[in-house]
């Protein structure tokens, strides 16, 4: 087990949305909040030793309380917020960083205190056995996270990893205007 101080939470609300059409899916409304609002909310409550939010200008006001990465070039993939992020959060005397999304809006607070709890160098959230974020990751398993490129995220770097059992509604994530 892994107390929340000692962890740097690291918000991923960076990307381009291509999927949700021409609005901003992270400020779509979802029960009267933006929808980043949703897990920015949840990882407050956790006690985490660091807050670290990857995200564009526009989305940077929404995020009080977390130590603001802007990523200025979003089209360039996922691993660019993935690698700002985590560079920011080692920066923390933190013994792990754990990597969330910012359109996952239903993650628990005992989600991730299952995550927290388990064993592991890499602990992944999972449904039907795929390894998925949130995820956590080892203070030395974080640094290969510095190396990705693309618009792939760290789920290569997964294989293996401790997994933690959650529901299609707990892990879903918003792509379409119809998944709110």
């Amino acid at each position: 087990m892994i107390a929340a101080d000692r962890v740097a939470a690291v918000l991923l609300a960076a990307g381009a949305s291509r999927r949700f059409g021409a609005a901003d899916k992270l400020h779509a409304d979802l029960e009267g909040r933006p929808l980043v609002m949703h897990a920015a909310a949840t990882l407050r409550t956790m006690g985490f030793g660091a807050l670290v939010a990857v995200c564009g200008p526009a989305t940077a006001p929404l995020l009080d309380g977390f130590e603001v990465v802007i990523n200025d070039m979003p089209d360039d993939g996922q691993a660019r917020s993935v690698r700002l992020g985590v560079e920011r959060a080692l920066v923390h005397d933190v013994d792990a960083v754990l990597v969330a999304l910012g359109d996952m809006p239903f993650v628990t607070p005992a989600h991730l205190h299952a995550l927290l709890a388990a064993d592991g160098d890499r602990v992944a959230s999972s449904l039907d056995g795929q390894a998925m974020p949130p995820a956590l990751f080892r203070r030395d398993r974080a640094r290969a996270l510095l190396g990705l490129d693309g618009d792939r995220g760290g789920g290569r770097l997964l294989t293996g990893a401790t997994l933690v059992a959650g529901d299609a509604m707990l892990l879903a994530d918003i792509d379409r205007p119809s998944d709110l």
